[in-house]
């Protein structure tokens, strides 16, 4: 077995879409002035909406969207915490965290009567498309066709949100609002209007992500399945400076460490350092950002409340 082949490249592909989606959610939350630490509890919700949404109906895209849904009334919740109550959004997004994990053990067990995993062998998973031309391509073929929708549809999004954000009237007043809110509301922006709408898409963007995790790698729900990705999308988050285009760079480097951890099982390395090495990325990258990353924006926001 080889470690670097185009076999890890398209695996690449593949485990960086949860990361990415959830990474463009939380940069919608960073561009309204709040920082989301709930990314991976949205996550989660999405996963488990997603199992559930398929096995209720049998359909694979009713699933998808109820994950989405799902997971964009949990983070109204958040908004309603933050913006109408006033409180601290990384408290709030530590408890989300806390109640999706509780929350979707409590239902599997409610719904599925199992612990632990639920698996259907009959259910059916999100479909791989083929692109064609590009799949008759040598190389390119092999890496960038055969993934599911919500892989293609990730870098797509993160190409809408771009021009949303800087090519849109809407997406320089969600830009304002993170600036400045007090500056903002001065000249008229409903700046809560403006903030509820970045953290519900977020929320969408969460529970595709989950969909992905659930439907897309695999097709089955194991508790706290997310696994820390939506804190590792946190830090691609961060290391993108909340811009879509860098945020794709950076989600890359975070799903080419998780397709090499699981390659490397394949040649008996402990499976502990293995699956460690997505996270020892993530560590190095908040120490060696950590002027540039969570403090800086953490600043920013606050000095414009």
């Amino acid at each position: 077995m080889e470690l670097f082949d185009l076999t890890l490249l398209s695996s690449t592909i593949r485990m960086v879409t949860p990361i990415l989606l959830a990474a463009l959610g939380g940069a919608l939350c960073a561009r309204v002035g709040l920082f989301n630490v709930g990314l991976e509890g949205l996550v989660l919700i999405g996963a488990f909406s997603a199992i559930v949404g398929n096995h209720l109906t049998g359909n694979v895209l009713l699933a998808v969207l109820f994950a989405a849904l799902m997971s964009f009334l949990f983070a109204i919740l958040f908004a309603v915490m933050t913006i109408q109550l006033k409180a601290n959004d990384i408290v709030v997004g530590v408890a989300i965290n806390f109640l999706a994990l509780g929350l979707t053990t409590f239902a599997l067990r409610t719904i599925f009567q199992v612990k632990g995993a639920y698996y259907d062998k009959d259910m059916e998973g999100l479909p791989k498309w083929d692109i064609p031309f590009i799949q008759e391509i040598p190389v390119i073929g092999s890496i960038l066709s055969g993934h599911s929708p919500l892989v293609y549809f990730a870098f797509l999004a993160a190409i809408l949100l771009y021009v949303f954000f800087y090519r849109t009237v809407i997406g320089f007043r969600v830009l304002s609002v993170g600036m400045n809110p007090t500056a903002a509301k001065s000249i008229g922006l409903k700046v809560s209007s403006l903030q509820y709408l970045a953290i519900g898409l977020s929320g969408v963007l969460c529970g595709l992500a989950g969909a992905q995790l659930s439907l897309g790698q695999v097709t089955l729900f194991t508790e706290g399945m997310t696994a820390g990705r939506g804190f590792i999308a946190l830090v691609a988050m961060m290391l993108g400076q909340s811009h879509p285009i860098g945020i794709i760079g950076s989600s890359l480097l975070f799903g080419f460490m998780d397709a090499i951890s699981i390659r490397l099982q394949g040649f008996s390395l402990p499976t502990q350092f293995t699956q460690m090495l997505p996270y020892l990325i993530t560590i190095l990258a908040m120490f060696l950002l950590r002027d540039r990353g969570m403090g800086s924006q953490l600043g920013n926001q606050q000095s414009g409340r």
